[in-house]
């Protein structure tokens, strides 16, 4: 057979590949250093067992570690606004929440919210995606930056110095050498000095490494992810956006003017019963003051909820584009959002009278305080009715719940949980010592008021938790309780011993 020559295959046409965004965004030297300290600061000051200064310190030490990062490369900072300031002194407030509150499930509340007013705090401007990817913009770049990252390493291991590197590592050495060998005769020679080096130098056994090397890592990734957004910001959004709006204003006009009605009516009720007293309320359906507020409380919660989100809806996307469309969305939705605030002063009325009845928990208290940030949510929502300018609504809204989180830590809500039961069983109600002795040592001021021995009985329950606490954990609360004189009573009431 004759011999064929094999042609060439003809080259396959290839679709132009546009490079990923973190290969065209250029790495600042500054990135490692900054990201490094963060996490060794993560890794010596942050206590993750409890609430305490090192998260203040951590908070302070990332802070400073992207400010540098800031000036060191040259970033451009014409994306802030004069709120970032404010959204990283928030930051920092929730953080040091740790360091004047005992409460664990307090502060967990303020660190979530410290995560999203410092992921606020970066991005600055409002972008073109929605509120949503703004909060949450630091932990979505720090994932997304993991190449731009390596990068940075491989262009630092290239550059570097050699010889530089080598006089830095031979000069760390040689310093923990001196360490090693002067600290142990330094704290042999003074039991005060030794006491100081024992507070002062962190834990560094089995159980504490998986932790330090946690806090080490998402620190210093979180930094990573904020000197990422500071290199590469998104797109800026422009004025209120143009959206697509949805129907003619009488689809949505006439279910909204439907609801308005219907609570018009509901509120018309409320009022009849408010001016008419126990007596009427009686009279009418046969219910004490607390159970009417115990059954109507919740129904009241989601009919605000699902009202705000039909609010937001309508703002969003009805029609707006001509004179009429914006009077009957000032009209309806300021009436809707006007009763809407009735019905969130309704709710918190009902809790406050169950509560009375009742006594007074964590879970109660919360959900008053998501009851009235609602109701501040409304009435930004009145506010922004006046121009129909809703950017700046979202925000806000995070803003306003930042705020409820620092007011909570203001108000002490576990001291004032204790006061008000505490107040309800010296006029007669009875008291769940079991319940006040599973607080933190935030509970210690009220307790004083008890008599004995659910003083004592409570006070051991609560103190036996707050421990001996390292310097990074050191706390206001738990410090001022472990100097407070408790005898151990024979025997305690309602379980409230240890």
């Amino acid at each position: 057979m004759p011999e064929t020559e094999d042609k060439p295959a003809a080259p396959v046409p290839t679709r132009p590949s546009t490079p990923p965004k973190h290969a065209t965004v250029p790495v600042p030297p500054s990135v490692l250093p900054a990201a490094g300290a963060a996490g060794l600061s993560a890794a010596v000051l942050l206590p993750l067992d409890r609430p305490g200064l090192g998260w203040a310190l951590t908070g302070v030490a990332a802070t400073t570690a992207v400010v540098y990062h800031l000036r060191a490369s040259g970033t451009a900072e014409a994306h802030f606004t004069r709120m970032s300031p404010v959204w990283a002194a928030a930051t920092l407030a929730l953080l040091s929440a740790g360091f004047v509150r005992a409460s664990e499930w307090l502060f967990v509340l303020c660190v979530l919210a410290a995560c999203v007013t410092g992921s606020l705090a970066v991005v600055g401007r409002r972008t073109a995606g929605s509120v949503l990817y703004e909060v949450f913009a630091v932990p979505i770049a720090a994932l997304r930056s993991t190449p731009w990252l390596l990068r940075a390493v491989r262009q630092r291991t290239e550059r570097g110095d050699r010889g530089a590197r080598r006089r830095i590592g031979l000069s760390v050495l040689a310093s923990l050498v001196l360490l090693a060998v002067f600290v142990p005769l330094l704290s042999g020679a003074d039991a005060t000095f030794a006491h100081l080096v024992a507070s002062t130098v962190p834990d560094l056994d089995s159980d504490a490494l998986p932790g330090s090397v946690l806090a080490f890592g998402a620190t210093g990734l979180g930094v990573v992810g904020a000197c990422y957004l500071l290199a590469s910001p998104p797109a800026p959004a422009a004025g209120d956006p143009a959206r697509r709006r949805l129907a003619h204003r009488v689809e949505w006009a006439l279910p909204l003017g439907v609801l308005v009605a219907l609570f018009a009516m509901f509120v018309t009720v409320r009022l009849v019963v408010l001016f008419g007293g126990g007596e009427y309320l009686r009279r009418t359906d046969g219910l004490t003051a607390a159970d009417y507020a115990r059954g109507g409380f919740w129904q009241l919660c989601v009919a605000t909820v699902l009202t705000l989100a039909l609010v937001g809806a309508a703002l969003r996307w009805a029609p707006n584009s001509t004179v009429a469309d914006r009077v009957w969305q000032r009209g309806l939705l300021g009436a809707l959002s006007g009763l809407s605030l009735v019905l969130v002063a309704s709710a918190l009325s009902r809790m406050w009278t169950y509560q009375q009845a009742y006594g007074f928990t964590v879970l109660r208290l919360l959900v008053e305080v998501c009851e009235l940030w609602l109701g501040v949510v409304f009435a930004l929502v009145l506010i922004a009715l006046v121009r129909l300018r809703t950017a700046w609504l979202p925000r806000a809204a995070v803003g306003a719940a930042a705020v409820a989180a620092l007011a909570l830590v203001a108000l002490d809500p576990e001291r004032f949980i204790a006061d008000r039961n505490i107040d309800r069983a010296e006029h007669g109600a009875p008291l769940d010592a079991g319940y006040l002795s599973g607080f933190s040592t935030d509970v210690v001021p009220a307790v004083e008021r008890l008599p004995e021995p659910q003083r004592s009985c409570v006070l051991l329950a609560v103190t036996a938790r707050a421990g001996d606490d390292g310097w990074t954990a050191w706390n206001l609360s738990r410090a001022a309780a472990r100097n407070l004189p408790v005898r151990s009573p024979a025997t305690c009431p309602h379980g409230a011993l240890p």
